[in-house]
């Protein structure tokens, strides 16, 4: 839902990044889920961002990293262990938004997660990113990707 004049995908899109950042801060810290989905709600300014959703993709991937990384690996060209971290937060967010929120255009995804990994990645990480996703969105949604070109 938007909020303070914020636009539905902007909410989004804050959701994303809060998601980013609560992975990379769970991936670290091997802390306890709902103790680093707390601390990011109570911690980071939340005004902006569309709460569920970031509670949705948080949740989803932090509950079964394995499950998202099992759809994930066959579009990466290493083990998903040696990819940069926010590279790899950001490629599992995505993967979770092709697996489980269909109502957002695989193009949508994809360029979401360009976006992001350009703000918070390495140098040029969001290629990476971009060709993965490119790769993955044609194994997860094959109809739609053929369908846009």
């Amino acid at each position: 839902m938007a909020k303070n004049n914020v636009s539905v995908s902007q909410a989004r899109r804050y959701a994303r990044e809060r998601a980013l950042q609560a992975l990379y801060q769970w991936e670290l810290s091997h802390g306890d889920v709902s103790t680093v989905r707390k601390e990011i709600i109570e911690r980071q300014e939340m005004s902006l961002v569309d709460e569920d959703y970031f509670v949705k993709l948080f949740d989803t991937v932090a509950k079964d990293p394995d499950a998202i990384d099992e759809k994930l690996s066959p579009a990466l060209d290493r083990p998903i262990e040696d990819l940069d971290p926010i590279e790899r937060c950001v490629l599992r967010i995505s993967t979770c938004e092709f697996m489980h929120h269909l109502d957002i255009p695989a193009r949508v995804v994809i360029n979401e997660a360009i976006e992001i990994t350009k703000r918070f990645g390495a140098d040029q990480g969001h290629k990476y990113v971009n060709g993965v996703l490119d790769k993955l969105a044609i194994a997860l949604r094959p109809l739609e990707m053929k369908k846009s070109g």
